[in-house]
């Protein structure tokens, strides 16, 4: 019987002390793990807290988060025994705290303002006056049967008092003209003072603990949010074909949390904590009679022509917005000193010992993790069927050992910003290929043979022939390695025939049939090459070539 009084006695206690005015502090960021498509965030907040039950209200975290994931951490006295969030917290006891001088701004706005009422009534009725006057001038001049001294003094009368009204008239627009300018000082004032007040967030954390001891609490708060994330980005940098390559290792961090992180302790992160975790169990695979013909075209480093093609043509030669904004905070060779490189079983993180300035606006900030200098053998590329420019391409042995991940960089060859590329580190491959853009000094020029191509009608075939002439020079002052690629066509189709009739040398691969050309052009060298081929099909039939 006295346990169940004791325990009735401890709700009513507990009932009695949530009824008292909730407790508010507020919530600052002190570090922020920002992964691709979320971010935890580590708060720190205090109060003092009395003996018994209490409802902490935490003001200023992310308006939008994981409610699983929260996390308070309190001293040992101390017991949570519930944690809400919400967006839309009203209480009677809530108030917003106002400084002194913005006090004393808004009272002397509304000083001004009432002043300036004052000064809009003189005028108006000094006006009124004025016009009374006019009119009683007029109707004492027609009906007044005066004689002229006395008309004369009437006149004198009017005139001075209507110069009186008018300099006070002028007098008084002038007060208002500088009360209106204090006016717009004071506001301008008001909207200075309260842009420097720090931003909070409307997301709070309702809070219910108990405390063994009153007094001072700590308070550690963590939790996951989905409105903040970063992707990996590079700048790539090289003086010469016989340079490394300087790259610069960046992210673009993302936040709109509702929260300004203000010199946060900043951590980057390739790992998804939002992901299922569940593993995949496979089914039973039934194959249904769906089958379509397909045609793949595979380029020289086994991606389709068309990623190919997206991942290789960059022809805008303007420094990009993006450029601007990837603009390091920092001296660029003291980066690496700050930022630890951790792999991990699943992922790889980027711990920055700098802090930064992350704010909530959505905007893209730049933050630099790294510098590394990638040894490089450098090749020209050149697909003239498709683009009649050379492409230069980096290759990076053993590119598993600098932590890359998947991003866009930009391309700075020999002091000028030539574009962008993509680096794919998620390869099979122990070389990874970078693509470094275009260069005009090695020109590439593919023409049809108009002599050596036409078209045959034989008794039941349409007989087409194709030629092209590549011609190929290096105007640069160093030798350089090119690789030349063109094709001819294949066929799976018994009533078509083609026939490769030249192809100047070239490594001929019957199963793509793409011709490879592996050239080393000297200074000022000039090479060509032809190649030609034979298309037989049916006269009723039409073909694409």
């Amino acid at each position: 019987m006295i346990k169940k009084q004791a325990t009735a006695l401890l709700l009513l206690l507990g009932i009695f002390a949530f009824a008292q005015k909730p407790i508010f502090t507020t919530a600052k960021v002190k570090a922020a793990t920002v992964y691709f498509n979320a971010a935890e965030i580590s708060q720190t907040a205090s109060t003092t807290l009395p003996l018994g039950t209490s409802e902490i209200v935490i003001k200023n975290v992310a308006v939008n988060l994981n409610e699983s994931s929260i996390q308070i951490g309190t001293p040992a006295s101390v017991t949570v025994l519930s944690v809400q969030f919400t967006n839309n917290y009203i209480s009677e006891y809530e108030t917003d705290p106002k400084s002194p001088l913005l006090k004393r701004v808004r009272d002397s706005i509304i000083l001004v303002q009432k002043e300036i009422l004052k000064v809009n009534n003189t005028i108006n009725s000094e006006s009124k006056t004025i016009q009374l006057l006019d009119k009683n001038q007029q109707i004492s001049g027609v009906n007044s049967g005066l004689n002229v001294a006395e008309l004369m003094k009437m006149v004198e009368y009017y005139k001075s008092k209507q110069i009186e009204i008018a300099n006070n008239i002028n007098t008084l627009t002038e007060k208002k003209q500088k009360l209106d300018e204090t006016l717009q000082k004071l506001n301008n004032k008001l909207e200075v003072d309260t842009s420097k007040e720090e931003k909070t967030s409307s997301g709070k954390l309702i809070v219910q603990v108990m405390n063994s001891v009153a007094g001072p609490v700590p308070l550690e708060i963590s939790y996951l949010t989905n409105n903040a994330s970063w992707s990996p980005f590079y700048d790539l940098r090289t003086e010469s074909v016989a340079a490394p390559i300087n790259m610069m290792y960046k992210a673009q961090v993302v936040q709109n949390t509702g929260i300004d992180w203000k010199k946060v302790k900043l951590t980057l992160s390739s790992g998804y904590p939002n992901q299922n975790n569940q593993a995949p169990i496979l089914s039973s695979w039934f194959l249904a009679n769906q089958l379509n013909d397909q045609v793949i075209t595979t380029s020289a480093y086994g991606i389709s022509k068309r990623n190919q093609i997206q991942r290789s043509i960059y022809k805008d030669k303007k420094v990009s917005n993006e450029m601007e904004m990837a603009a390091p905070v920092m001296a660029e060779s003291s980066v690496s000193n700050y930022t630890t490189v951790a792999e991990n079983q699943l992922n790889i993180s980027f711990d920055i010992d700098i802090p930064y300035d992350i704010l909530s606006n959505g905007k893209i900030h730049s933050v630099s993790l790294k510098e590394i200098k990638l040894p490089a053998t450098y090749k020209y590329y050149a697909v003239p069927k498709v683009e009649n420019d050379a492409f230069l391409l980096a290759e990076i042995a053993d590119y598993s050992k600098y932590n890359l991940l998947r991003g866009e960089a930009n391309i700075i060859f020999e002091g000028m910003y030539v574009g962008k590329t993509f680096i794919e580190p998620n390869q099979t491959s122990d070389t990874l290929n970078l693509s470094m853009g275009r260069d005009k000094k090695v020109s590439i020029k593919r023409e049809k043979v108009a002599d050596k191509s036409g078209t045959k009608f034989l008794s039941a075939k349409k007989e087409q022939t194709f030629t092209f002439d590549i011609t190929v020079r290096n105007n640069k002052k160093e030798a350089v390695e090119l690789l030349l690629k063109d094709q001819y066509p294949l066929t799976t189709n018994k009533d078509i025939e083609v026939e490769l009739l030249q192809s100047d040398s070239a490594k001929v691969n019957v199963e793509t049939g793409i011709l490879t050309w592996q050239l080393q052009l000297k200074p000022n060298e000039t090479k060509k090459f032809r190649i030609s081929y034979r298309v037989k099909y049916p006269k009723d039939q039409t073909l694409n070539l």
